[in-house]
């Protein structure tokens, strides 16, 4: 699989989908506008696509990897395209998981905010956001909401092959 996603010419995430958005792609502050994804090669025994959208480069910061996308049972074909907002549109159909901004650290309570997407938004230094995407043989056992280690629990025995895109943002 190979998952495209544009960069700026600064070879970043556009502003757009970062801390840098314009007060209407953001939501109490938070970036909540997704970028287009795209997925080429989708394995033909796929019957699920998911992802996750994690920032290891906030362990320093924070302490712990900070979760920014979880997504599951998106629908599959050779190519997959997610459109930009697709966390928020729900062009297409498929669940999505909490977010760092669910949990006690980071609390917010809004679900637009804690089970969407939630944009880059580097405090100290630009930082990788690692993009992995999991061709499934099936659709996975979670609701809405679920928990990354409850997707990695789902993910067991189900995945086909992966693939992963390392996006840069800038602080």
């Amino acid at each position: 699989m190979e998952i495209i996603v544009a960069l700026d010419e600064g070879g970043y995430l556009p502003d757009k989908y970062s801390k840098h958005a314009t007060r209407e792609n953001l939501r109490d502050g938070y970036p909540i506008i997704s970028p287009p994804i795209t997925i080429n090669n989708v394995p033909v025994e796929t019957s699920s696509l998911a992802l996750t959208f994690l920032d290891f480069d906030a362990v320093p910061v924070g302490g712990f990897v900070w979760i920014h996308w979880l997504a599951a049972n998106i629908p599959a074909q050779k190519q997959v395209k997610l459109p930009a907002n697709a966390s928020q549109s729900r062009q297409l159909d498929f669940i999505q998981g909490r977010n760092s901004n669910a949990g006690a650290l980071a609390y917010q309570p809004d679900p637009l905010i804690n089970q969407h997407y939630v944009g880059p938004q580097p405090p100290d230094q630009d930082h990788q956001y690692q993009l992995t995407v999991y061709a499934l043989r099936d659709k996975l056992n979670l609701q809405a909401g679920y928990w990354l280690n409850d997707f990695y629990r789902a993910i067991q025995g189900e995945v086909i092959t992966t693939a992963q895109l390392l996006i840069p943002g800038r602080v």
